[in-house]
């Protein structure tokens, strides 16, 4: 009832405000001239402007339904005295398209239907003219235009979907999500746009506040447990007008998940589990899996295990696979079947974390393990992982150093065959007996050769050769006194001519042995001494000795150098002793003892070159003598004798070089037709190339002559061959110069001809020789010998 009443208050009131606004508001009336001029006068003392009429606004409800105009308002000027010279004219917002006028009364209508949530009021001017003139009678009123506000808009939400969560048994009331609508419609008028919110779908697990829209849990922990149910779907509604009847609805939906919290322990699917495992397994391999479950998820379902009792803790472990939450056991130690072939054990899992609101620490549970462990073939095990042997180095060969053993860990205990690897034992120095695994000798030892022999001894079954095993050992050799000592190095020192009896040289010892107790050296004079009365040794009782002269002067003339033995013995057993010798050379000294001459042999120390650069120089002057030799054989071998001395009157020439020639197509070679034709020859040197191969170094010091060649007859030897090597020596086109060019003259008239063999037949069938009788007496030697024929000899 109170509801109505408060809606005919606001109604009653709006008619009025319409009616006040149909009227308009009068200003001011019409004013005769006095009222004029006291208005003026007024008008300056208030300094005000007054009009003759004004509207403030008008208001007009939004959605108008009817098929007509809407009627606003109407507008009046005192201007307007009915007659119909007064025109109202309309402007601003809408005017003219929203809202008209009508020209002649002054009536305000509205077009269409008008929506107060796209646009709430509108502003518009208004004036009177005289239609005659068209001039203003009034100034410009501007008035608004106002839009009354009913609930035609429904409440709309933020979303339509909304997700939410809360921890699965929370308690009740622990908020989960708020939900916000709005309204559109003016909340400052009525209860158009006041909403409501209420739940429609979600009970009994969920509510809502009515005025802020915060969903809440409606159940207790015991209720609201994920493992049972984890997604709720909610529906929320929001209601204008407060809720009233005939208030508009929007809805949204609310998917809420109930969160994981760690308030279930894990179990094991099983409470015995067994497995299998073969003896060979290293440390490490996988043995199985067990499964544990756990209601929650993520990081609450996350468990690890571990090994609690029984007889298989130090031989097994146990972890949790990350991925799958299994937990994995694993092999921590060796395996032996004829040991041990079964294992039990006590196997404990939890969770990595507890929730104390849910579970308690002792949340656990418990399974028992099995394990079988298999019966596999394995190789020979020696009962050390290592030997250690010792044996003297002057043992005997064929003595043994020690032994090692090894047998079969299998239940059929399998013979076992020893063996070395020689590749630890390249120079076979030892030997394994293969049935027993006794070591010995098969080589002398010295130990300052090597103290220490590492090798592998290798154990094979005999009915498996394929299992093996290996083991190394290291043999120590112990040393014996089999070694003398010798001077540190070698000794050499000087003494002065005239010298002073204490002088003396300080010599050590070393010895390759190592005796348990240390080095002890004995030093004395050899006693088949020549010049003992000499030099003297004294023993300083620290493995060093002194060496002293007796005399107190040497003479450089007399002797240059002395040869001191010196018998040094060691302290060990077998006693061992051997004789250095030390240099003493004779210098002269200046007056403070300082070396200043000493004979060819001095010391190295001593002022000029040492034997090594002596023996360098020696050895260069050497090199450079032989490379003269061998360069004085070569040139000498370059000079060779004539191959064929002619009697004939042809002038042969036999060229010899170390140049290979081009043969038959060497058409820059010697021509020896320059002596069958001596008047061509001279034309040919002219026009002749020169060889490649020479290069010049004398000119042309004497022009050859050029005459007619004279006759055979009358040719004479020394002239001839005179002019000849004139020729060859001034020519520059002449054959190498290592060449050898020969002639000869036999005369004119031989019935021989000539006997050259550059002019005989190529063809090697068989001459006819008895032409040879017809030469005459001078060739009758030559005719007997090949002349004969063949069956003369047989």
């Amino acid at each position: 009832m109170r509801t109505i009443l408060v809606g005919v208050v606001w109604l009653c009131l709006g008619l009025f405000l319409d009616a006040m606004s149909l009227n308009g508001r009068r200003i001011d009336t019409t004013l005769d001239g006095e009222g004029i001029e006291a208005a003026i006068e007024g008008e300056k003392l208030l300094k005000r402007v007054r009009r003759g009429w004004m509207w403030n606004q008008f208001f007009l409800q939004e959605e108008y339904t009817g098929s007509d105009y809407q009627y606003i308002g109407k507008l009046q000027s005192d201007q307007d005295h009915g007659n119909g010279l007064v025109k109202y004219v309309l402007s601003g917002e809408g005017a003219g398209t929203i809202f008209v006028i009508d020209e002649n009364n002054g009536d305000l209508h509205a077009t269409r239907r008008l929506d107060r949530e796209e646009k709430s009021f509108y502003i518009l001017r208004a004036t009177v003219v005289n239609k005659r003139t068209g001039q203003k009678l009034e100034p410009e009123t501007e008035f608004t235009v106002k839009l009354h506000d009913i609930n035609d808009n429904e409440p709309h939400f933020s979303k339509e979907v909304y997700t939410g969560s809360v921890p699965e048994r929370s308690d009740i009331g622990t908020s989960v999500i708020q939900v916000t609508a709005t309204d559109a419609d003016d909340s400052m008028y009525g209860n158009s746009a006041k909403l409501v919110y209420s739940i429609s779908q979600g009970h009994p697990y969920f509510s809502v506040d009515p005025n802020t829209g915060v969903i809440r849990t409606a159940l207790g922990p015991g209720d609201m447990d994920r493992e049972q149910r984890e997604h709720y779907q909610v529906v929320i509604e929001a209601k204008d007008m407060a809720g009233q009847r005939g208030g508009l609805t929007g809805t949204t939906v609310v998917n809420i998940t109930l969160t994981d919290v760690n308030d279930n322990p894990p179990r094991f699917t099983q409470s015995i589990y067994q497995f299998r495992v073969p003896e060979s397994s290293k440390s490490g391999s996988p043995v199985g899996r067990i499964q544990a479950t756990d209601r929650d998820i993520g990081r609450n379902a996350e468990m690890y295990f571990t090994i609690v009792s029984g007889d298989g803790m130090d031989m097994f472990d146990i972890s949790a696979d990350k991925d799958t939450q299994e937990g994995v056991i694993t092999v921590s130690k060796p395996l032996d079947f004829e040991k041990k072939p079964s294992y039990t054990v006590e196997i404990q899992v939890q969770n990595t974390q507890v929730d104390p609101r849910f579970m308690s620490s002792g949340s656990k549970d418990m399974a028992t393990v099995r394990i079988a462990v298999e019966d596999v073939d394995e190789p020979p095990l020696f009962d050390k992982a290592s030997y250690l042997m010792e044996v003297k180095e002057d043992a005997a060969v064929g003595v043994a150093v020690g032994s090692v053993s090894a047998m079969d860990p299998d239940g059929a205990r399998s013979m076992v065959k020893y063996s070395i690897d020689r590749r630890t034992d390249m120079d076979r120095v030892f030997n394994v007996h293969p049935g027993n695994g006794s070591v010995f000798l098969l080589r002398s030892l010295d130990r300052e050769e090597a103290a220490w022999h590492n090798i592998t001894v290798t154990a094979t079954e005999y009915n498996n050769p394929r299992q093996s095993s290996h083991v190394p050992v290291y043999i120590r050799l112990l040393d014996i006194n089999d070694n003398a000592p010798t001077f540190a190095t070698t000794y050499e020192t000087f003494v002065c001519e005239k010298t002073k009896p204490l002088n003396n040289e300080t010599v050590s010892a070393i010895d390759a042995d190592e005796p348990s107790t240390g080095h002890k050296f004995f030093f004395s004079l050899a006693p088949e001494v020549p010049h003992r009365s000499n030099f003297t040794v004294r023993d300083n009782g620290d493995n060093t000795a002194g060496i002293l002269t007796r005399r107190a002067s040497y003479s450089r003339l007399h002797q240059s150098v002395y040869l001191v033995p010196v018998v040094i013995t060691d302290g060990d057993y077998p006693m061992q002793s051997t004789t250095g010798t030390l240099t003493v050379r004779v210098c002269t000294c200046d007056r403070e003892g300082n070396m200043e001459l000493c004979n060819a042999e001095a010391l190295s120390s001593s002022p000029g070159l040492s034997t090594g650069a002596l023996i360098a120089i020696l050895l260069c002057a050497i090199i450079l003598l032989m490379i003269v030799v061998l360069f004085t054989a070569l040139k000498r071998q370059r000079k060779q004798e004539p191959l064929i001395i002619s009697k004939e009157d042809v002038r042969d020439n036999v060229v010899s070089y170390n140049d290979e020639g081009g043969g038959e197509e060497d058409t820059q070679a010697f021509d020896i037709g320059a002596l069958r034709h001596p008047d061509a020859a001279a034309a040919l040197e002219e026009s002749a190339k020169q060889r490649r191969d020479i290069i010049p170094t004398d000119t042309l010091l004497y022009p050859p002559h050029r005459r007619p060649a004279p006759a055979a007859s009358s040719l004479i030897m020394p002239p001839f061959i005179n002019q000849r090597v004139l020729e060859n020596d001034c020519n520059p086109t002449a054959p190498p110069y290592d060449s050898l060019a020969t002639y000869a003259y036999e005369g004119a008239g031989s019935v021989a001809e000539s006997l050259s063999s550059l002019g005989s037949a190529s063809s090697e069938a068989e001459q006819d020789y008895h032409y040879l009788s017809d030469w005459g007496p001078r060739f009758r030697k030559l005719a007997d010998l090949y002349g004969a024929e063949d069956s003369d000899f047989s």
